[in-house]
């Protein structure tokens, strides 16, 4: 996705990103399958908790990669809001477990011990190579790798289709940056890296 002056904003830049991102998801509607080839390419030590998310429309389909990451013996979480404005909650899950609906179209375990992800897959709009993402605008990875962060370090791995990078997502002091971007097309390591 290419843009040219004046700089965009978050909110035009959101716009423009969706668009883009719904012609890459039906340009390739199998893309995420491409990415559970790239699972010894994450650099994720043995047997971590690995937290994915449930796909919205047009995201990139994190399930082939998940499913695995179980295979090669990690844990896997999904994540819950459980309070707006707040961080996310993180639920043990087992590919084919029943789901509930959450809000924004999200799907998650039923309640359960919530368990720390040590590492987090995390949707998005846009990326660009210093490793900032565009997600929906409200903050609930942000706060919640900030969280995490706190206690040690947690990579975070952007999932996307190749499609959705940018010369530079516009940022705010409490963007978080990612680690690695996973597209169809391999693994960017980020200049946060």
């Amino acid at each position: 996705m290419t843009e040219t002056s004046p700089p965009l904003t978050k909110t035009r830049l959101r716009q423009l990103a969706r668009r883009t991102r719904a012609e890459a998801a039906l340009r390739d509607p199998g893309a995420g399958r491409s990415l559970a080839g790239l699972v010894h390419s994450l650099g994720l030590a043995p047997k971590m908790v690995v937290a994915g998310y449930w796909p919205l429309k047009g995201e990139m389909d994190p399930l082939p990669l998940m499913e695995a990451l179980a295979a090669e013996g990690h844990l896997l979480a999904l994540p819950a809001v459980t309070e707006t404005g707040g961080t996310l909650e993180f639920r043990p899950w087992t590919p084919g477990e029943v789901l509930e609906p959450g809000p924004h179209g999200t799907r998650h375990p039923s309640a359960a011990s919530p368990i720390v992800p040590q590492a987090l897959l995390v949707p998005l709009l846009a990326f660009d190579r210093r490793g900032f993402r565009l997600g929906y605008g409200g903050g609930y990875y942000d706060r919640t790798l900030s969280d995490l962060r706190r206690r040690g370090a947690v990579p975070a791995i952007g999932l996307a289709f190749a499609a959705q990078e940018v010369e530079r997502v516009p940022t705010d002091p409490w963007d978080i940056a990612l680690d690695l971007v996973a597209t169809e097309l391999g693994v960017i390591v980020t200049a946060a890296k």
